[in-house]
């Protein structure tokens, strides 16, 4: 089982959609999957259509102690699960705040609930806040994705990212490390994407042998800017399941087949659609 954090303290730079899509990818081509939505505006799971409404219960539950992952989750589609996210999230900030361990409640409730359910990937999309919920699943994970849009001040903020995965593997979960960097909104052809491309993998090269993020990879797969991307959260549908001949589409297929070789030791599966 892999256990992945999505995480970027900025917003708009395709965290959710990456999320999502990256979920959905992996479900088409067989794999279990438990998409964990800690934001409070539960924008994945609105994006998966899947219902967070009324008495409904949520992630929030599980971090109240009232219910566990296995109760709160939702098929969203085939071996696609969601546990969904609403406004009430915003308040374990608050309730959690003078809590003992109030850092390894996602990790407990995450082995409770593999320790009786079969599940391939977990993935959790954090909320652009580097606060007690993105803790928490950097504490419960093992992985790192950050999906990076390729500005200047959006690679200014990387050195923050990278710090505050230094601090948790330091202190509550030895096991992290940052595993893949995606660049999205990606405008192919322009100097500027590529001179932050050069610089972040000139950053990597040079990183201290021993930091968390020093064995990251840039993913090859690059997520172009793409309308339908855009479109589809409004349909409560992944790109595979709304427009699946898109760009979108095609490069998000290709990240999946890069994940997927990464746990096959080189051998990549994925089947990658054709752009229209």
């Amino acid at each position: 089982m892999r256990t992945i954090v999505v995480m970027n303290q900025k917003g708009g730079v395709g965290k959710t959609t990456t999320s999502v899509n990256l979920a959905a990818g992996l479900a088409r081509q067989g794999r279990s999957v438990l998409l964990i939505d800690l934001d409070p505006q539960g924008h994945s799971t609105l994006h998966l259509g899947v219902e967070a409404m009324g008495h409904v219960p949520t992630i929030y539950d599980v971090f109240a102690g009232r219910k566990t992952l296995a109760e709160v989750r939702q098929l969203a589609v085939d071996k696609l699960w969601v546990a969904p996210a609403s406004l009430d999230l915003a308040a374990t900030e608050l309730e959690l705040v003078d809590a003992a361990d109030r850092e390894v409640v996602l990790r407990q409730s995450i082995e409770a609930f593999t320790a009786s359910q079969q599940i391939d990937y977990i993935l959790m999309d954090c909320p652009p806040s580097l606060g007690v919920l993105t803790i928490n699943a950097l504490t419960a994970a093992k992985e790192v994705f950050i999906p990076l849009q390729p500005h200047f001040l959006a690679l200014q903020g990387l050195s923050k990212l990278f710090e505050t995965t230094a601090l948790v593997k330091r202190r509550l979960n030895r096991d992290l490390r940052v595993t893949g960097i995606l660049l999205c909104l990606y405008e192919t052809g322009t100097r500027l994407a590529a001179d932050i491309t050069d610089d972040l993998l000139h950053f990597l090269e040079m990183s201290d042998a021993h930091a968390p993020w020093k064995q990251a990879k840039l993913f090859e797969s690059r997520i172009r800017r793409n309308i339908k991307l855009a479109e589809a959260p409004s349909f409560g549908q992944s790109i595979f399941d709304y427009a699946i001949k898109s760009s979108g589409a095609v490069d998000y297929a290709a990240l999946v087949e890069e994940v997927i070789a990464a746990e096959m030791g080189g051998q990549a599966s994925a089947t990658v659609p054709q752009a229209a």
